[in-house]
């Protein structure tokens, strides 16, 4: 997918404010103009802004919180405070300040989720995986300057990134199949591991990214995209190469003789090996 095309299917909005009328600056309006309808006060218009549940108030408020200062030094009780929450709702909604940060992915999980993606099955899917990545890096754009302290606070953490990488593939899956890409099976778990490595180097480059047109996040999201795919077709001729040892593998398993039932009767979960 080239570059230009990118662009083009994503427009930006305007950011410019729109005129006012002559009336609103104080200009008598002419005669026989109708009148210009009232003004909606400002109390009114939030009012009538959909109210955040608890959980989504509390990411907002983390996110103002480390839009200002270090990661570190956010505590769990600044966090209640600054979302309007008493210490005892804050602990029945999330166990600790990282459990805040992973729900926020759920939330721009769902804002991309919810966009319109009709049109998306007609195109290639490295085009449909470009588009909706995209869609996932717009989402995030209002958490810019806080995901730049975030990022740069847990570089040096390997268990915290360990525990993100987890939240991140439960995320991605989601991002796969919007993008109609399968995830199941040990190839579909190569892709998932491989979408969240590659998401997470884009990201790096988009923190850093201060031009409106993403010029430098979009063509490393693309260079990525790329590799992944040349990643991929390896795995699969390795997988179709492997084939008749596979085989082997599970007829010689096959043969082995059942286990005996416990001594209660019931049989070991086939579920726990998923």
């Amino acid at each position: 997918m080239t570059e230009s095309k990118g662009l083009s299917k994503r427009p930006r909005k305007a950011t410019s404010p729109a005129k006012t009328s002559g009336a609103s600056e104080g200009v008598a309006p002419e005669s026989g103009a109708p009148e210009a309808p009232p003004r909606i006060s400002t109390a009114a218009s939030e009012s009538s802004a959909p109210k955040l549940s608890p959980r989504e108030a509390a990411v907002e408020g983390l996110m103002r919180l480390a839009a200002e200062q270090p990661w570190n030094d956010i505590e769990i009780g600044d966090i209640a405070r600054e979302a309007g929450l008493t210490l005892a709702e804050l602990r029945d909604l999330f166990p600790s300040k990282g459990a805040v940060l992973g729900w926020l992915t759920r939330i721009i999980d769902r804002k991309v989720l919810e966009g319109d993606l009709s049109g998306l099955e007609e195109e290639p899917t490295r085009e449909r995986l470009f588009d909706v990545l995209m869609r996932r890096l717009d989402a995030m754009e209002p958490y810019k300057p806080a995901l730049q302290r975030i990022a740069y606070a847990l570089r040096g953490e390997p268990l915290s990134m360990l525990a993100l990488n987890g939240v991140m593939l439960n995320s991605h899956r989601y991002m796969l199949a919007a993008a109609g890409i399968d995830t199941e099976g040990p190839l579909g778990q190569l892709k998932l591991q491989g979408v969240v490595i590659a998401f997470a180097r884009v990201t790096q480059v988009w923190l850093d990214d201060d031009d409106p047109a993403l010029a430098r996040t979009m063509a490393r999201l693309d260079k990525e995209i790329r590799n992944g795919e040349r990643i991929m077709e390896r795995a699969e001729d390795a997988r179709r190469l492997t084939a008749p040892l596979r085989a082997l593998g599970r007829a010689f398993l096959d043969r082995r003789p059942r286990g005996r039932r416990s001594r209660d009767g019931d049989e070991t979960d086939p579920a726990a090996a998923i």
